[in-house]
């Protein structure tokens, strides 16, 4: 199976970092988000990656271009001989299509785009390129072929923005940092799909998550896997941090199979 991954906004919200490079290029750690999202579904063996571009394609372009020297711990350039050797490198066992689909596409259109990639397969995963999640892919793709839908939304609680207070008695009995939200569930990616939805698709003006999502949901064919785990999206400076934090600590519940090199 497939995962495309919607890589060309120009990720507005986090603008000092997507000034310069396209938001699923804002790195946690050293390695870019994407390659983070990439590793949540080959941990569970799905490495064939269609990735759509848009804003600043070309800084993805180049990252998988140069990928060994990007990942390479030491790289050695023999400028005599023309010769570059990689030391101590995890090369992942990826298959990467990149897919030019429109600086001003809307996320509709961006699938729509990639239609020749995924024609003919049973069905794909799709996610955004700005949140990671410590999401079961294997146990989502099950879902979703036991439902016999044209779709799946995986549904997730976003995390609160506030503390929240628990009182007895009058006092104070706990405080607890930014919970999960809890009483309301959202669109939280890990999508998988038929090639069928491209129909509910008009073209490059077509928001994905307003008519096509509707049309589903209207016709029973929109099935939700909830996912109870870690879920949290990069929309901001501060959300990137919890990430790096989580990620520099050893603490990152979607780092699952990642390789240790990274």
């Amino acid at each position: 199976m497939k995962a495309v991954i919607l890589a060309g906004g120009r990720g507005t919200r986090i603008s000092e970092e997507s000034v310069v490079r396209p938001k699923p290029m804002i790195t946690i750690g050293s390695q870019p988000i994407l390659w983070h999202i990439m590793n949540i579904y080959a941990a569970h063996g799905v490495t064939d990656f269609v990735i759509c571009l848009g804003y600043k394609g070309y800084m993805i372009k180049e990252y998988f271009s140069n990928f060994m020297l990007h990942a390479a711990e030491a790289v050695e350039i023999d400028l005599a001989s023309g010769t570059t050797t990689y030391g101590r490198i995890n090369t992942p066992n990826w298959r990467v299509t990149m897919v030019d689909t429109g600086e001003d596409t809307q996320t509709g259109g961006r699938i729509k785009r990639i239609e020749p990639w995924v024609r003919g397969e049973e069905a794909f995963c799709l996610t955004y390129g700005d949140g990671l999640a410590d999401v079961d892919v294997t146990a989502l793709i099950k879902w979703h072929r036991q439902q016999g839908k044209l779709a799946t939304v995986t549904a997730v609680s976003p995390p609160g923005r506030f503390g929240a207070i628990e009182i007895s008695g009058g006092q104070v009995s706990a405080f607890t940092e930014k919970p999960a939200s809890g009483h309301q569930t959202i669109n939280g990616g890990f999508f998988v799909l038929s090639p069928r939805i491209m129909d509910l698709i008009a073209g490059d003006d077509t928001i994905w998550e307003q008519k096509p999502l509707q049309t589903l949901a209207r016709k029973g064919e929109l099935a939700a896997y909830e996912h109870r785990g870690f879920w949290q999206p990069m929309d901001t400076i501060r959300e990137r941090e919890i990430l790096e934090q989580l990620w520099s600590t050893g603490k990152a519940p979607w780092a699952k199979g990642t390789p240790a090199t990274a």
